[in-house]
């Protein structure tokens, strides 16, 4: 058995894909898009990474997407945790759980999926401003 993909379903493709790429940094593994279906997938990776993808789906038809807890969310490990918040941050993202232990933070995408960010290895060492900041809504 072999993981392939976990499929996200957005609303507005651009504003997913301006997220994703531009301010998170996956990369375009792909894209198919269905006439007959009325959608487009779109499959992401971490740079340099094939081996886990996101798969964005989007139905060309307006559908309300309603937040569901049974959909937990998406995690990628990162070089330095504060450099990458500090960065989301700077492109505009909120960091809704911030990184106050040097080892965990928490973003969301445009359609409300959480995204865990964690230290690669050993947790960083706390630091100002991280380690006061609140937490901003829900993750």
């Amino acid at each position: 058995m072999k993981y392939l993909h976990t499929m996200v379903r957005v609303s507005d493709l651009e504003a997913s894909l301006d997220f994703y790429c531009d301010k998170f940094g996956l990369e375009i593994a792909g894209k198919y898009d269905s006439e007959q279906g009325r959608f487009t997938l779109v499959f992401l990776n971490a740079p340099g990474d094939k081996s886990a993808q996101v798969e964005l789906t989007h139905n060309w038809d307006a559908e309300d997407l309603e937040e569901g807890r049974n959909f937990g969310h998406l995690a990628y490990e990162v070089d330095n945790i504060y450099a990458t918040c500090k960065q989301l941050m700077d492109k505009g993202v909120t960091i809704n759980r911030p990184p106050r232990d040097g080892r965990m933070a928490f973003i969301r995408s445009p359609d409300n999926i959480s995204i865990e960010l964690l230290q690669k290895g050993s947790a960083l060492e706390v630091k100002d401003p991280w380690k006061d900041m609140e937490n901003i809504g829900i993750w």
